[in-house]
């Protein structure tokens, strides 16, 4: 077989052809890949709303509904039942107010509005020092932990601006961040009807 001379066509040739290989076999990993990648994800959602909801006997994300903040974007909430009975909601919230970027998380309310608990699910903060959000917001020590606390009276704010959370040491721009995305929590938790998801008069 006679040796292809190297010239531009041929080249070009060979690179298309490789191009197209190459191509065809990132198609079919993605192909392969995207339902394990897709079922992990939903995997994971699960997990985030049991760690922050009581236990509950439905799928929450089926039944998941869209509802509005106060600043006119729309957040995912997810009702948690047991025994028909609307035990709480997790709601996934996020800010673009942070150090490094944005943060998302999910929080649990129980029926009067009570804070369960969080999880964080991205972030881009300082290691170490913003990235403390991932636990300080629930260690018990002086105003640090916000489980437990109710949002009626008003939102949550570091110390810092007047408000009763401490804020992370060194990270003031972080934690008024994390409080800026449970408070968007709230907000879209307050405006809807927690038994049916229909959205609240205001």
């Amino acid at each position: 077989m006679a040796k292809l001379q190297s010239t531009l066509p041929n080249m070009l040739l060979a690179l298309t052809i490789i191009c197209v290989g190459a191509g065809a076999i990132l198609a079919g990993v993605n192909i392969l890949t995207a339902e394990p990648i897709a079922a992990s994800k939903a995997e994971a959602l699960q997990n985030a709303i049991k760690e922050v909801t009581p236990p509950f006997d439905n799928n929450p994300t089926a039944e998941a509904w869209k509802a509005v903040t106060s600043d006119g974007d729309s957040l995912t909430i997810y009702p948690a039942r047991q025994d028909g009975n609307m035990v709480g909601v997790a709601v996934e919230s996020n800010t673009k107010k942070g150090f490094s970027g944005e943060i998302r998380v999910i929080v649990g309310f129980d029926n009067d509005g009570n804070i369960i608990n969080y999880n964080v699910l991205q972030h881009s903060e300082t290691p170490g020092l913003g990235s403390k959000m991932e636990e300080w917001f629930r260690t018990d020590k002086n105003r640090q932990s916000i489980i437990g606390r109710s949002l009626a009276s008003g939102n949550l704010t570091v110390a810092s601006d007047g408000g009763d959370v401490d804020a992370i040491t060194a990270s003031t721009i972080s934690s008024r961040a994390f409080l800026d995305a449970i408070n968007r929590a709230y907000s879209a938790y307050q405006g809807t009807d927690a038994s049916t998801g229909a959205t609240s008069p205001n």
